[in-house]
């Protein structure tokens, strides 16, 4: 029985897909093997490389991803045929890849897409401790380094051709907080240029225009009009965006904006603080604010889990589900991948673990001193993903649980880095999680109970933690209906409210997250 004193785990959730590189500590020590020749009428040998690799992508998915029957047979794929496309040899690895998911008709091929859904792979080589993948996106990793300006921004309008932008979160500590730059922010030029009115055309100039070593911002803070310089640097950020307590009537309710399930350096004691302050100060419900968070560390959802489930909460938290191949222990190709303790010595290989349901369970060990709530409210919205879902699966069964916002992301599968060329960490989805009433497959999202916003009357949009946030003033009307809430922020009532115009959010970069669910196995 797998439980948190066993296993350590990992998820995930980019579009800032650079947040989680650094969590992936699985140091292999060996190149992986030239595959067997001898089942494949087609794979004939060879001592080219990048062939080498792209066959090692077929076999690796043939036992390990999770929808592997209905791949076709190496014959029929032929994975060779992309070592002739042009390109990086990424290049040729990822159209490799996408292909294959593409062969599988799984939930993991989107139509029309021309990346998976949830698999990926990335050269190492782009792996740094200051969460830098060039040309991705401004992002914090998954243990809390950011090397930009620190803003994450949305773009909404009616449609490509009249959008305006937006801060949607400003990392804390980031040269952008410090400027003093909040949720909330409209930019009305970068760098000098005007934009708005060519999404498509003009959004990865104003992405390379972010990046730089310096960019110039002029926006507004309602009326108020600034014009400020920000120097990219390195830093270290929390990966909480705002916590406080509202009262409602005899309620208190604690409010949490997460961004990223980060490592437990950097997660876990300020998950536990902010938590012990709301016990501290009476909370009897909750809101937790996923906006924008794709995911992180298991072992960090695991312990958001165990600080809201209630005292007496045991069990089955949820399982994972991983295909028969692997289950019955027929994946040999992973007598291949080395796995590595945490001074990166060698423990055996991947083969050796288990992958049963019995021995991928986790169970509740309830934590901190936060007891007695029984209603959770999450936010959420088309970027909420992976850890963030695990979350609110798992604590479906035990508690009340509602959602305000937009449908989140959709991904119940998970998977753990296949190094190739010991270059090259591939992540297939490998498993599927589910909670301990069997629910899962939300393969299409989450659908909130309540639909919410990201602006409020007058199209304006507010700083997490405030109660005139539309989504943030529908959570607080599901815990107390029709009650005046008082907090650090303004009044706000119900009435305050009206989504008579509304902006909608454009789609391409404007995530500004990782997306994406990752296990650490030890």
């Amino acid at each position: 029985m797998k439980n948190s004193l066993v296993k350590n785990y990992v998820i995930g959730s980019v579009l800032g897909i650079c947040i989680l590189f650094s969590a992936c500590k699985k140091n292999k020590t060996t190149p992986d093997p030239e595959p067997q020749v001898s089942q494949n009428t087609k794979q004939t040998p060879t001592t080219n490389r990048v062939d080498l690799t792209n066959d090692s992508l077929f076999l690796y998915a043939k036992e390990v991803y999770f929808w592997n029957e209905s791949l076709p047979t190496y014959d029929a794929f032929e994975p060779r045929q992309y070592s002739a496309t042009g390109g990086t040899n990424l290049e040729k690895y990822e159209a490799n890849l996408f292909n294959i998911v593409k062969a599988s008709k799984s939930p993991d091929y989107l139509t029309n897409s021309t990346d998976p859904k949830y698999s990926y792979i990335f050269d190492k080589a782009d792996k740094n401790p200051t969460a830098s993948i060039p040309g991705i996106m401004l992002s914090v990793d998954l243990e809390g380094n950011g090397n930009d300006v620190g803003l994450r921004f949305g773009y909404f309008g009616p449609s490509n051709s009249d959008y305006d932008i937006f801060v949607t979160a400003v990392y804390p500590n980031s040269p952008a907080a410090k400027a003093g730059f909040k949720r909330g922010d409209e930019i009305t030029s970068v760098n000098g240029v005007t934009y708005g009115t060519n999404f498509n055309g003009e959004i990865d100039k104003i992405q390379s225009a972010i990046e730089g070593a310096t960019v110039t911002l002029a926006g507004k803070k309602g009326n108020v009009s600034f014009t400020k310089t920000l120097n990219k640097s390195v830093y270290k950020s929390s990966p909480i965006y705002k916590d406080t307590v509202f009262t409602a009537s005899s309620k208190k309710i604690g409010y949490l904006a997460y961004a990223r399930f980060s490592n437990k350096e950097n997660s876990e004691s300020a998950l536990t603080t902010v938590f012990n302050n709301f016990a501290a100060k009476g909370v009897t419900d909750l809101i937790v604010d996923l906006r924008y968070n794709g995911g992180g560390y298991i072992s960090t959802a695991q312990h958001l889990i165990n600080l809201i489930a209630p005292t007496g909460t045991s069990g089955v938290m949820f399982t994972e589900h991983f295909n028969a191949t692997m289950q019955n222990k027929k994946a040999t190709i992973l007598k291949n991948q080395p796995a590595v303790n945490d001074d990166g010595q060698a423990v055996g290989t991947y083969f050796d673990d288990d992958y049963t349901v019995s021995g991928n369970t986790t169970t509740f060990q309830k934590t901190g001193n936060l007891t007695g709530v029984k209603n959770v409210v999450f936010i959420v919205e088309q970027y909420t993903a992976s850890a963030s879902e695990l979350v609110i699966n798992s604590l479906k069964p035990h508690m009340t649980v509602k959602l305000v916002g937009e449908t989140s992301y959709g991904k119940p599968v998970g998977f753990f880095p296949i190094t190739l060329e010991n270059k090259y960490d591939v992540y297939f989805s490998m498993f599927e999680t589910k909670n301990s009433a069997g629910g899962g497959g939300y393969y299409t999202g989450m659908v909130p109970d309540v639909k919410g916003y990201e602006f409020a009357s007058g199209d304006v949009m507010y700083d997490f933690g405030n109660p005139k946030d539309d989504c943030t003033a529908e959570a607080i009307n599901i815990l107390a209906p029709g009650i005046a809430v008082t907090s650090q922020a303004k009044v706000a009532t119900t009435a305050d409210r009206t989504k008579s115009t509304r902006l909608q959010a454009l789609g391409g970069k404007s995530s500004g997250e990782f997306v994406g669910m990752i296990e650490n196995r030890k």
